[in-house]
């Protein structure tokens, strides 16, 4: 790297803004249908557990299902395909995942639905940095957690959308490269 690229490097860098994720981003929490209503449950809607989450860069279809009335019926919200990331928020921190179509999560997420202007596949790649926040401010005796309002306080840096956009499609041909890679 010369010292030219150097400075070009250091000017794009200092152009971006420290953010906090509640001025980019809604944060959602999940909730649970009760489990002794039998029409809450085997409907059609994605119904996320932590457990679902981090093994792959996508939620393309959770292991159970909750009908409408059970959404109705729980503080468990709908959540946007292609704009949402499914964050875990209990025991295991920082677990994520971009959803792929709608779906609701348990308690144990704090999802994040990026705003007009917010690259999701960008904010998704902070996923590490922003596990190591979460981790610091999470708190509990049994297991850790982090709440809505700690979520939201959660710094990351942002370039311009149309910066965000381009460092997000090349996170993304990344992974997937990767991921190819690892099929065979």
């Amino acid at each position: 790297m010369t010292r030219n690229d150097a400075q070009k490097f250091l000017q794009i860098k200092h152009a971006w803004e420290q953010r906090k994720l509640k001025d980019i981003a809604e944060i959602v929490g999940g909730g649970t249908p009760s489990t002794s209503v039998p029409t809450y449950w085997n409907g059609s809607i994605d119904w996320y557990s932590p457990t679902e989450v981090g093994k792959d860069n996508f939620a393309r279809g959770s292991k159970r299902k909750i009908s409408k009335e059970g959404l109705k019926n729980s503080s468990a919200k709908l959540l946007p395909p292609h704009k949402t990331i499914l964050f875990t928020s209990r025991a295991t921190i920082g677990e994520a995942a971009i959803l792929e179509r709608e779906g609701a999560t348990n308690q144990g997420f704090q999802s994040i639905v990026t705003k007009e202007g917010t690259d999701v596949y960008f904010l998704y790649s902070y996923k590490n940095h922003l596990k190591k926040q979460a981790l610091i401010k999470a708190s509990g005796s049994t297991f850790l957690e982090i709440s809505k309002k700690a979520i939201e306080e959660l710094q990351v840096q942002l370039p311009s959308f149309e910066e965000q956009t381009k460092i997000g499609s090349f996170f993304r041909f990344i992974d997937q490269a990767i991921t190819l890679h690892q099929r065979e």
